[in-house]
């Protein structure tokens, strides 16, 4: 038999989760029914936001919001390399152009400084981004309230992708509670803080954008007679209104999500609880955690290390490995996106953003879930320690 590997992340499910969808599974609605509903409302009570539209993914959120928001050719989009190319690909989706903000070294978020000097530039060039999308790396939210002042400034958009972050807070303020944004994304896959299988959610709490969302996510068909040209023939009659998808969520997964959603802050409190563990054992090794600002509350999705090169005789590539042979199951988010070759037919170079490309010759995220044990974490730690020697 091979090792048993402990995993960088996965998903913890309870007979309660089992059977919530159990009961879905035997009645009338699969999907398009009342379970999605009610976790839309469930994630919008939670989150203090008005409206909140689920969808089949993370990344049919992003797309989504960029549509509400009228992003097309000729405009642009700014995001942070340190993500999943999914917060970038959205604009690429709808036509626009794509361009990135370097990241704090020391967050791994998008940088509020080099936003602001990237904004003065861009404005003398007469190409403003119509969006920006700040990511929540690991789940500590960007500095949202500094990024909302430029907004108003500048004049564009945020979408905040919180992908990794719900159950984190941001100044007192439940991340998706969009104070400081026009639209928050959500994602669900497996090794989030909860899980729908597969999942996310669009957030907001503008009326119009909402009413967008709703008709974007499902071919962009109402059955709403307001919204409707003409009168309705009957009870069976809809019309499409609007382009778009079939990006929707089924009720088998929403009713995986509300039994998760019970659960979240004891989910996020273990979290915490892991991360003071790790943040004790690793004190004097040759590594830095991903530092965690005071005023934000993470929902720590991830534990990421930092190791200091210049004190070890290994190389990134070698501790990688070692501790893979040792049985961890470890990752690596992310590959700084503006660095793929898709990305790099647009003309984009290494070198263009250091501190994402810096921040990846050193990063490790290790394993990091409700699940993990007391005494797998201590053989995470010891792993990490002999590695290190």
């Amino acid at each position: 038999m091979g090792k048993t590997m402990i995993p960088y992340g996965r998903q913890t499910i309870s007979d309660l989760d089992i059977q919530a969808v159990v009961d879905v599974l035997r009645s009338d609605m699969l999907t398009q029914g009342p379970t999605v509903e009610r976790f839309e409302r469930a994630v919008a009570d939670y989150c203090g936001v008005r409206h909140a539209v689920a969808v089949n993914s993370g990344t049919s959120a992003l797309h989504c919001a960029c549509m509400a928001l009228g992003l097309g050719p000729g405009d642009y989009l700014w995001t942070a390399p340190n993500t999943f190319v999914a917060s970038a690909n959205c604009a690429l989706y709808c036509g626009a152009s794509i361009d990135f903000v370097d990241i704090d070294p020391d967050t791994c978020n998008m940088s509020v400084e080099l936003l602001e000097r990237k904004l003065v530039a861009a404005k003398l060039l007469g190409k403003l981004p119509k969006i920006v999308i700040p990511v929540h790396f690991a789940g500590q939210s960007c500095w949202m309230e500094e990024i909302a002042i430029l907004s108003k400034q500048y004049g564009f958009y945020i979408i905040e992708d919180a992908c990794h972050a719900i159950g984190g807070n941001y100044k007192q303020t439940k991340v998706g509670s969009c104070t400081f944004s026009d639209i928050t994304v959500f994602s669900f896959h497996p090794v989030k803080i909860i899980t729908t299988g597969e999942g996310g959610m669009a957030v907001t709490n503008n009326d119009d954008l909402h009413q967008k969302l709703v008709w974007l996510h499902s071919h962009g068909i109402t059955r709403n007679s307001q919204y409707m040209v003409g009168q309705p023939h009957g009870s069976w009659y809809y019309q499409q209104v609007a382009l778009g998808y079939n990006y929707r969520m089924t009720d088998i997964q929403a009713a995986l999500g509300l039994s998760q959603l019970t659960k979240i802050d004891e989910f996020v409190q273990r979290r915490h609880y892991l991360a003071d563990r790790y943040n004790c054992a690793f004190q004097g090794l040759p590594l830095v955690p991903v530092q965690q600002s005071a005023e934000i509350y993470s929902a720590y999705h991830l534990y990421v290390i930092c190791l200091q090169l210049n004190k070890i005789s290994k190389s990134h590539y070698q501790v990688f490995v070692e501790l893979q042979d040792k049985g961890l199951n470890i990752n690596l988010h992310y590959i700084p996106v503006h660095t793929h070759p898709y990305y790099r037919t647009m003309g984009f170079r290494e070198g263009d953003f250091p501190n994402a490309e810096t921040y990846y010759s050193k990063a490790i995220s290790i394993p990091m879930f409700f699940g993990l044990t007391d005494e797998n974490q201590e053989k995470v730690i010891d792993c990490i320690r002999e590695a290190l020697r």
